[in-house]
């Protein structure tokens, strides 16, 4: 499970486009992934704690001791090394051995700190998909109101070379004829803010794949919405994942905390070399520590992890209140954009267009101006790329709900 985030992002290399080519959605979101900084940083991060790891609970290095003992400096003996059968040479070897619950907690501190950093990087890369998938689709349904607009644009183009002959035959005044130049600038308007909307969504594609010049390809992605699956995954959250690591990672600074009460122990084994005519001597002890004063040293320690753990359950379960709240806020933002696209699909749409015709026939027969087709033709094209702007909050909605409460699983 550790691991497998990094053969995933390396096999997914092998498939990539090269820059340059469209992105289909999930290029778009493999490519995030490859080459998102802030994932590359994780990965260092869970490198490092992986190593720090392998030295977690081991013994301290050994100690080497040489010196002088019992040397004198003064009496008939003084300064001489010899003439003292207690004088010695002594070189020794010293190990300091923790208590075994101080070298436990120390490998679950490391452990926690690995399940830390790999949620943290699981959050970033759920985020750095989120994110591609929303640019990729902006982009898309951007492109898509510029296409409505062109087709309005040419649906309009005849009725705007009629001006000039109906004013000649009298049908038209002359302040008239100018309604088709207004309506060419409010067109010419509209499409600077789709043609504006393009390049912030493109801009936004290309910092989280990295290609300067990302484009898109196929279609939009279609996430059937499960409310009793995405309910039934919340527990499998990257966010709450990352929190119930912070906990794991408090419960051991308070095991570790714990064990400064347990004594510690050492040992240690010399050779002191005196004068030949004494012999030499071979010392070994052992020491103990004595936590006897654990009410002013490790207690105080020990309330205050604990303390930090009682946080760290207050935070986890703050969170997961939060994550269930904003899933059921935007389980009702998705419903609002299904039936606000339902009722641009049925009702609204086909009322604009309704209405483009039978001006245009009111035209033709002429009980109609040009000004009231034009009008309906504004409308109609409004209305078209209203009822994108809408297919485009609906798809957001469920990329949304898909990669925060139920991508995780993928």
């Amino acid at each position: 499970m550790r691991t497998s985030f990094l053969l995933a992002a390396g096999l997914s290399i092998l498939a990539a486009p090269a820059f340059g080519d469209p992105l289909t959605f999930e290029q778009a979101l493999t490519r995030a992934e490859q080459s998102a900084p802030s994932l590359a940083a994780r990965v260092a991060e869970i490198d490092a704690t992986r190593s720090a790891s392998r030295s977690a609970g081991r013994l301290p290095d050994p100690k080497f001791r040489a010196g002088f003992e019992n040397y004198p400096v003064s009496g008939p003996m003084a300064g001489s090394l010899s003439g003292e059968s207690m004088t010695m040479q002594s070189f020794g070897i010293m190990q300091d051995v923790p208590n075994v619950a101080k070298r436990r907690a120390a490998k679950e501190q490391a452990s926690a700190e690995i399940v830390s950093a790999e949620a943290a990087y699981a959050v970033d890369a759920r985020d750095a998909r989120l994110s591609a998938g929303l640019a990729w689709v902006d982009l898309y349904f951007a492109k898509r109101k510029l296409d409505a607009l062109e087709d309005i644009e040419k649906a309009i183009a005849p009725l705007k070379s009629t001006a000039a002959s109906q004013v000649e035959a009298g049908n038209l005044r002359p302040a008239q004829s100018l309604e088709a130049a207004e309506l060419a600038a409010a067109i010419a308007d509209r499409r600077s803010e789709l043609t504006a909307e393009a390049k912030r969504a493109q801009a936004e594609l290309i910092r989280w794949t990295g290609d300067p010049t990302a484009d898109i390809s196929g279609e939009a992605p279609q996430f059937e919405i499960d409310r009793i699956a995405l309910h039934a995954g919340l527990g499998r959250n990257p966010n709450l994942a990352a929190m119930r690591a912070m906990t794991a990672r408090s419960d051991a600074d308070v095991a570790a905390a714990t064990a400064e009460k347990r004594p510690d122990w050492g040992w240690e084994v010399s050779y002191q070399r005196r004068d030949p005519i004494w012999g030499d001597m071979i010392s070994a002890g052992v020491t103990i520590s004595l936590p006897l004063f654990s009410q002013n040293r490790q207690d105080p320690m020990i309330e205050s992890k604990a303390k930090l753990a009682t946080r760290a359950r207050y935070n986890e379960d703050a969170a997961r209140r939060q994550v269930e709240a904003q899933l059921q806020s935007d389980l009702a933002d998705h419903s609002m954009h299904h039936e606000r696209l339902v009722r641009a699909q049925t009702v609204i749409l086909p009322l604009a267009q309704r209405k483009a015709d039978l001006e245009m026939a009111s035209y033709a027969s002429g009980t109609a101006s040009l000004a009231d087709v034009l009008q309906s033709y504004i409308l109609l094209a409004e209305a078209r790329i209203d009822a994108v702007t809408r297919e485009a909050n609906l798809a957001r909605s469920s990329i949304r709900l898909h990669f925060t409460y139920g991508g995780h699983e993928q």
